[in-house]
């Protein structure tokens, strides 16, 4: 069995993200290192198809890294189709990893430029779903997004559980249309869609963060509402104020950051 190397997880910081727009490298390394070790393993038949991989809290352990890293980690390898997770049950192997396809790295999503992006990605996808989300949803997916956001707004204080029940509302949405495409690029670009794990959004919008915080929050609960409703228009106009609203304070940061330094 190859040795799995202990990784020594560090808090991603940003002292000026304003004049340093490219994150630090460390995480997403501990991240790629993480990936690298379990792609092996897959490689090596050490997890085989339809094999169950360790929980979060296991992997933190053995590999000594953060639950953001590890939930980073299983994004990738959702995004290169080696696993799959399914809610309530765990993450299983899928295939040894292929090396054609579509392919968006998430690792290089590092600067203001490519966030906003990103951005304009999601709001192409993102409106859509969710109009189709309120049309078909069903109420056990509609309770799954009412879960993802209590955990969003118990942990707003956290930002690593903030960024993953972020994500899991808006990849809840995206399965909630029964159309796996709008499901398999949201897994594809995994927890890397949210602007918090690469920028520190609120220091930004030069906001207090508990504000940006229960901004962000009435913003998702609108989205909820109307797919509760199964307004679809009204579920519509919901993601895209929210989705604007993200790129439009970061597109001011980069103005500003193009303006200091020019």
């Amino acid at each position: 069995m190859p040795t799995k190397p202990n990784f020594r997880d560090q808090t991603l910081t940003m002292e000026n993200p304003i004049d340093t727009p490219r994150l630090p490298r460390k995480r997403r390394s501990l991240a790629q290192e993480l990936v690298t070790v379990l792609t092996e393993q897959i490689r090596d038949g050490l997890l085989k198809r339809g094999d169950k991989l360790p929980t979060e809290s296991a992997i933190m352990q053995e590999h000594g890294v953060s639950r953001t890293v590890v939930r980073e980690a299983i994004s990738r390898l959702q995004a290169a189709g080696q696993v799959e997770t399914r809610h309530g049950i765990g993450t299983f192997v899928l295939d040894t990893p292929s090396p054609s396809g579509f392919r968006i790295d998430p690792a290089t999503v590092v600067t203001l430029r490519d966030v906003l992006a990103i951005l304009e990605l999601r709001i192409s996808l993102e409106v859509e779903s969710a109009g189709l989300a309120a049309q078909r949803r069903s109420s056990e997916q509609l309770a799954t997004m009412r879960a993802a956001l209590d955990a969003l707004n118990d942990s707003v204080a956290h930002a690593s559980d903030a960024v993953a029940s972020d994500f899991a509302f808006h990849l809840e949405i995206a399965l909630s249309t029964g159309n796996r495409y709008f499901t398999d690029i949201m897994t594809h670009l995994g927890t890397s869609i949210i602007p918090r794990t690469r920028l520190n959004s609120a220091r930004l919008a030069h906001d207090d963060q508990q504000h940006y915080m229960n901004r962000l929050s009435r913003e998702h609960e609108e989205i909820y509402e109307a797919i509760a409703r199964q307004d679809s228009d009204a579920a519509r106009a919901a993601m895209r104020l929210h989705l604007t609203n993200s790129r439009e304070r970061l597109r001011q940061a980069h103005e500003e950051a193009q303006a200091q330094r020019g």
